[in-house]
């Protein structure tokens, strides 16, 4: 039996922090004693040994890795070279498989024609752009520092050098209008890309917009208005060709879809490598130290830079995976749903949040209306 493998590797990195972001990045002057973007690929390269020592004394040897996905924070704030020795020393330790699909996130100032030719030349093959918005003050509101009118430009490099291309979306900014939304998504669908992400935005309690939102500074963002947000981006992305797989995702075509994400959402294997990046393995989860320094110095010392892991749970995999695969466009096995939670099918069906021939043919589907509505459906059919 073959065993493939998905590869994260988290770049924590960022030229600026974003008044929405929780991520674990960092910006150039947060960062002292070690950790530093300078000597970052050569600790990434030595956790990727570490690991795989580990996972073979296991009983987990991987025959190929399937897809890579260089996040962050902002990959490209390394130099291309990097990049592409992590992914050469990967391909030393693991074969890539022949069809690997190998993603690198970006900012649109964060590259130039000569950085994407370099990537595409050394195994990169899909590149996603922040481009978030191409209204200028929502920009403004999220903290971004790019120009708008760069975006195509980076998308025409991209395209150049032979890579596919994303542009990531965030909708429900304060002060966003619909207007603003149409306007965005239009701007993304006008480059021609590959594929469209737009995600809700979500203020968590320990960034900068949350602590506005607390003195007034900001309005919160309003569900109704969130809802008609997503289903004009749905009508748009679709009249222009691009179709549903999850339901913050859109693709022009099938083998257009991210891999690498799909590999999430189905449980598959896969490392996280890099300061506070996850791995899975076989219903093992781990996670690393999250400061770049201490992360370094555990390297140092030829330690895995693990903080914790856990054994998932039977029941507590079942839940993750009806929670995950109700999300994906492919959907979910309707024997997956426990015997109990059986009759909430028929209920979503009748009031049309599931796809009524998909059910009769054993799936659980979303509907546009389901989609809109995800949580509560899954709540219904988790145990």
């Amino acid at each position: 039996m073959t065993r493939g493998l998905s590869v994260y590797v988290h770049v924590p990195f960022c030229a600026v922090r974003c008044g929405y972001c929780d991520f674990n990045t960092y910006t150039a002057t947060e960062l002292g004693g070690g950790g530093s973007q300078r000597e970052y690929a050569a600790n990434a390269m030595r956790e990727m040994d570490l690991v795989q020592a580990a996972d073979e004394a296991a009983g987990y040897p991987y025959d190929r890795v399937d897809t890579v996905f260089f996040g962050g924070g902002t990959p490209t704030l390394l130099p291309a070279d990097d990049l592409v020795a992590m992914l050469d020393h990967l391909r030393g330790l693991i074969p890539l498989a022949a069809d690997a699909e190998v993603t690198t996130e970006a900012n649109p100032d964060s590259v130039t024609r000569a950085s994407l030719s370099r990537l595409a030349a050394g195994g990169v093959t899909r590149v996603s752009f922040g481009m978030q918005s191409a209204v200028r003050s929502v920009l403004a509101t999220l903290d971004r520092t790019h120009d708008p009118e760069r975006v195509p430009q980076a998308v025409a490099w991209a395209r150049e050098a032979g890579l596919d291309v994303s542009l990531d979306l965030i909708y429900g900014t304060p002060g966003e209008t619909i207007a603003d939304v149409e306007a965005s998504v239009r701007a993304a669908l006008d480059c021609g890309i590959d594929h469209m992400s737009a995600y809700s935005l979500i203020i968590e309690g320990n960034t900068a917009m949350a602590r506005q939102l607390r003195r007034g500074e900001l309005e919160e963002p309003d569900p109704d208005d969130m809802a008609d947000k997503y289903e004009l981006i749905e009508e748009l992305a679709t009249a222009d060709g691009l179709s549903w797989y999850e339901v913050s995702n859109w693709a022009r075509t099938e083998a257009q879809r991210c891999r690498h994400n799909l590999a999430y959402w189905r449980g598959r294997d896969w490392w996280g490598i890099g300061p506070g990046a996850h791995r899975h393995r076989d219903g093992l989860r781990a996670w690393n130290v999250k400061h770049p320094s201490r992360y370094a110095r555990m390297l140092a010392d030829d330690q895995l830079p693990v903080a914790d892991s856990e054994q998932v749970s039977a029941q507590d995999r079942l839940v993750e995976r009806i929670m995950l695969e109700l999300r994906i466009a492919d959907g979910l096995d309707v024997d997956t749903v426990p015997e109990a939670q059986q009759p909430s099918l028929a209920v979503h069906r009748d009031r049309g949040h599931l796809d009524a021939k998909a059910l009769a043919d054993g799936r659980a589907v979303l509907t546009r209306s389901g989609r809109l509505l995800a949580d509560a459906v899954i709540r219904d059919l988790v145990p």
